[in-house]
């Protein structure tokens, strides 16, 4: 199937050709033909599918084919400064001349947002807070607004932006056409969904909160105090090409990218207390492969769209399961493999025993006693009654 079978005009068809988007993936397959019916839809499927083509393509159809010049008539949301910034470029890779597009974030100054939103642009993409801001000061104008779209929602009410959603929707004409698109659908999730969109079309390509088949999982018990060192260790072995790690707080990931230069490694940090000059030059050199190793918070796990991120490290086991599925979601892309490791501790077995149970999919232990990782009892049990070993670290067998 090809992008004109799916309901796309020719030229538009032809630029996703151009670009090297030869064939639609399920989300597309799936979404496109819906969104092109007018409906509201709600879309899930896992990180790296192409949910946004799926969004914007048709959008962007929907925009020529009523075209109205400097008019605001699509409205993107997204959770973080990265995945606005990450949609805005797609935005452009994929519209037209004539089609404008303007990006509103914040940890940036406001004179060209505030030059774009008085110049007019068809499609809007924007964080909560930053449009809040601009409507505060009676910049937006919703009135010609007939495409609303949530990107990532899941993630921006876990970020706290539910009332400034509220807000923002309400300020929205009530016939339009709404697209709520996630990674996963928690049932809160979905009741909030549903009050936002009428009668939707649902969309779904993969189990909810069930991560890419092409990332190989496993998991390290570890001390807490063996981190640093089982993390270096890794490190050195050559098949790690390109690594993303996640701790879970913004100082965990100063600590660790600061080791991490000491021992010569090329890495760089990003998180919520970096400008956002110096959060986009440490994204443009980790993709552009200057720096090998990028360390992140969760604020960079929805916004992080790197193809060829070989490994993605969770230092800390995330706070929640869906995050888990977020951050392992920046490997294993565009049908690449990945591999995602995960360090826990023996206190936190019961968090990654909730992940699993989100993800129907069971980890692989590892367990390494030099590093002190220590086997449950009943794994244990389990292992010698079936007469196998649990693997080591390494590939070796450790006695």
């Amino acid at each position: 199937m090809n992008f004109r079978e799916l309901g796309l005009r020719a030229e538009l068809a032809d630029r996703c050709r151009r670009i090297g988007f030869a064939e639609p993936t399920p989300i597309q397959k799936k979404a496109i033909p819906a969104i092109l019916q007018g409906g509201d839809v709600i879309g899930t499927a896992e990180t790296g599918t192409g949910k946004t083509a799926a969004f914007l393509l048709p959008i962007i159809q929907k925009v020529c084919a009523g075209y109205k010049p400097a008019t605001m008539t699509v409205l993107v949301l997204a959770p973080t400064r990265e995945l606005a910034t990450q949609i805005e470029a797609e935005c452009r890779k994929f519209s037209p001349k004539g089609v404008t597009c303007a990006c509103l974030i914040g940890g940036t100054g406001y004179g060209k947002q505030t030059q774009a939103l008085k110049r007019g642009v068809n499609i809007l993409i924007a964080t909560p807070g930053r449009l809040i801001d601009f409507m505060e000061q009676g910049m937006v104008n919703f009135k010609a607004l007939d495409t609303l779209v949530l990107d990532e929602a899941d993630r921006m009410l876990d970020m706290g932006f539910l009332p400034a959603i509220k807000r923002i929707v309400k300020a929205c004409p009530d016939e339009r056409q709404t697209l709520f698109f996630s990674a996963t659908m928690a049932g809160e999730i979905e009741y909030i969904a549903r009050q936002i969109v009428k009668d939707p079309t649902y969309v779904e390509v993969s189990k909810r909160g069930m991560a890419a088949v092409t990332i190989e999982q496993r998991a390290y018990p570890v001390a807490h105090q063996f981190k640093v060192p089982l993390l270096l260790d890794l490190l050195g072995k050559e098949d790690l090409e390109r690594v993303l790690i996640f701790t879970r707080t913004k100082r965990g990931a100063d600590r660790i990218a600061h080791i991490l230069e000491r021992q010569e490694h090329k890495s760089n940090r990003i998180h919520g207390d970096r400008s956002q000059s110096q959060r986009e030059a440490a994204l443009a050199s980790f993709k552009a492969g200057r720096t090998r190793i990028l360390v992140a918070t969760d604020v960079a796990a929805r916004g992080i769209d790197i193809d060829a991120v070989s490994h993605v490290i969770n230092y800390d086991v995330p706070a929640a399961p869906e995050d888990y599925v977020h951050r392992i979601g920046r490997t294993g892309r565009a049908g690449n493999k990945g591999q995602a490791i995960t360090f826990f501790t023996l206190a936190e077995e019961h968090s990654l025993r909730a992940i699993e149970k989100l993800t129907g999919q069971q980890v692989e232990r590892i367990f390494l006693p030099d590093f002190g990782g220590v086997q449950p009892v009943e794994a244990a049990a389990k292992g010698a009654a079936s007469g196998r070993s649990f693997r080591s670290f390494g590939g070796r067998r450790r006695r």
